[in-house]
Order: C-alpha cells, then sequence, then structure tokens
C-alpha cells in the first residue's frame, strides 16, 4: 500500500462525505487507542481543527488512567475542542431500571458501554449537525470484532478500508504520539481485555490471513505460507462467517406481489 495515497484518499473521503451530507463537521470518540488517534488526525486534515469535536468516554474504576491522559494529550495536539464524559452513571442508570442486567455476562455488559458511547457521541452530533465518524479498521470489520450499533454505529469508517498493521504504519507517518502507537490494542470494555488476547492470534498474523482470504488462496495453500496453525487459521474463517450479518443492513422479506 502506497501510504501517502491512502492518506490523501481518506481525507479526501471524509471531506466529500461531509459535504455531500451538509453537515457542519465531525464529533468522533477518542479511547486513547491508535484507531482512534489516527481517525482524528485524518478528520482534522480533512475539515480542520475547528469542525472535529472529540469525545473521551471513560468509566470510572476501569477505564485506564493512561487511557485518559493519552486521549486529552491526542486533543489538545491536535488542537481541538475536547470532551470527557464519564458513562459510569449511564450504566448504573440503565442497570437500576433494569433488574434483569445485574446477571448480565461480561460480553453483554462490554456491548451495552459501546452502545452508550455510540448514543452520546450521536446526541452530541445531532445538536451540532455533525457527523460521527467511526474508528473501526478493516481487521475489525472483516473479523466483526466490534459492537453492532455500538462503536460500529457510525456515520462514515475513514480507516474502514486499512488494516490494522496498516493504521500502525500510517499512524507512524504522521507523526502520532509512540505512546498510542505502542499501546497493546484493547477496547477496554472489562478489565485486563486486549484484542489480541481475545483474537487468540496476533494481529500481524490475522491481517497476513486476512490478505491471502482477500485474494483467494484456499486454506491449505494459506498454512503452507504462513507461520499459523489450523486452529488460528478456522478460528479467523469463522468470525468472518459468524459476524457476516454485522456487516449488511438488517434482511427485510421480499416479494410480495401475487403470483401470475
Amino acid at each position: 500500500m502506497d501510504l501517502e495515497i491512502a492518506q490523501n484518499r481518506i481525507i479526501d473521503f471524509i471531506r466529500n462525505e461531509t459535504c455531500k451530507a451538509g453537515v457542519n463537521g465531525a464529533v468522533i470518540g477518542i479511547s486513547g487507542g491508535i484507531d482512534s488517534a489516527l481517525a482524528a488526525v485524518l478528520t482534522v486534515k480533512a475539515l480542520g481543527k475547528d469542525k472535529v469535536l472529540g469525545i473521551h468516554m471513560p468509566e470510572s474504576g476501569l477505564t485506564p488512567v493512561e487511557d485518559s491522559k493519552d486521549a486529552k494529550t491526542l486533543a489538545d495536539w491536535l488542537g481541538i475542542d475536547f470532551q470527557n464524559i464519564d458513562i459510569s452513571g449511564i450504566i448504573s442508570a440503565f442497570m437500576a431500571a433494569d433488574p434483569e442486567s445485574v446477571s448480565a455476562d461480561r460480553l453483554s455488559m462490554g456491548n451495552l458501554k459501546a452502545r452508550i458511547r455510540m448514543s452520546v457521541l450521536y446526541l452530541h452530533a445531532n445538536q451540532m449537525n455533525r457527523m460521527v465518524i467511526g474508528t473501526g479498521n478493516k481487521t475489525e470489520i472483516l473479523l466483526g470484532y466490534f459492537t453492532k450499533y455500538g462503536d460500529g454505529g457510525v456515520d462514515l469508517e475513514p480507516i474502514g478500508g486499512l488494516y490494522k498493521t496498516e493504521v500502525w504504519e500510517l499512524s507512524c507517518r504522521l507523526g502520532i504520539p509512540d505512546s498510542l502507537i505502542t499501546k497493546p490494542p484493547s477496547a477496554g470494555l472489562w478489565a485486563g481485555q486486549t484484542d489480541e488476547a481475545d483474537l487468540g492470534v496476533s494481529y500481524a498474523k490475522v491481517d497476513e490471513i486476512l490478505k491471502r482470504l482477500e485474494q483467494n488462496k484456499d486454506p491449505e495453500t494459506i498454512l503452507k505460507t504462513l507461520r499459523v496453525s489450523a486452529e488460528q487459521l478456522n478460528s479467523v474463517m469463522n468470525r468472518i462467517k459468524r459476524s457476516e450479518h454485522k456487516r449488511k443492513a438488517p434482511p427485510v422479506p421480499q416479494n410480495f406481489s401475487k403470483k401470475a
């Protein structure tokens, strides 16, 4: 991939799509991780710092202090408006309103938090006549490694065409602070959670698998050319298959016309 071409095309994409929508700017969730950092940098280059609002949404007692510091550092570096909104009270209110939520499993609660964050972003976007900028990369989208109507609920996915390893490469090129680039990727939905631990394989290997699948290489060839196990390859392929519904609009029944 030519990183300069990718960078310019993403910037043009953001500028053109927001112009077509007739909005005044963008709102983006800044987690303190590299994906949101890169998406924010490219959005500022496309629209200007005065038209971008960054929102950090920590959960007290769970979100690492380093993430909150990195989010604020990024916003200051970019010179954009920034808000820090603790979602702990929203989570507590939800659980108080629905007693059954007390017994919810870890994944369900994690998805709830992602959907709360989505709602906060859209509240501000609606008030300001702006679009919500997504921070999902191509690797996450293909694997379905996002919450449907949570972090997947956005208006634009500017870095959705970049594999995770390409996100790191472009971030280095743009001079994004090293603390963000070297940090272990995490959705921050529960204590100690990391992306690569959830996936059971490194992003470097996942991207190599995905690239070969995109080239229509058969599983046997992939196993021969990459240092991955059959279990890891099957895990990636199963994630793609199971998450197909996340990448499509909700299906609707068809053909209501009477038979001739």
